[in-house]
């Protein structure tokens, strides 16, 4: 009969220790799962912030761009009136007499 009870004693002790080493790795999963979630959801906002900051710099673009057009254009037709108004100057060749 003492070898039915070692039998027994050992199960009971195989599966205290199965048991406790379930729950302690469960509780470390679980530790895994927190931090992951919080570290997903702070990736989350940086997105956020990242979309909104992007499309902010498309409006600073776009507004620059027009403002390039706008300028540009100015400059374009001051550039012609003065054309218009200021002939450029040609040069005299200077002719060398070979004889």
């Amino acid at each position: 009969m003492s070898l039915q009870m070692d039998d027994f004693l050992k199960m009971d002790i195989f599966f205290a220790v199965t048991t406790v080493s379930i729950v302690v790795l469960t509780v470390l999963v679980s530790l895994v799962l927190v931090r992951l979630l919080a570290i997903l959801r702070h990736v989350e906002r940086v997105s956020e912030l990242v979309e909104a900051e992007g499309a902010q710099l498309r409006e600073d673009i776009a507004q620059v761009r027009e403002g390039v057009r706008r300028e540009g254009m100015r400059i374009g037709q001051l550039i012609g009136f003065l054309g218009g108004a200021v002939k450029p100057r040609r040069r005299a060749r200077k002719t060398t007499n070979t004889d």
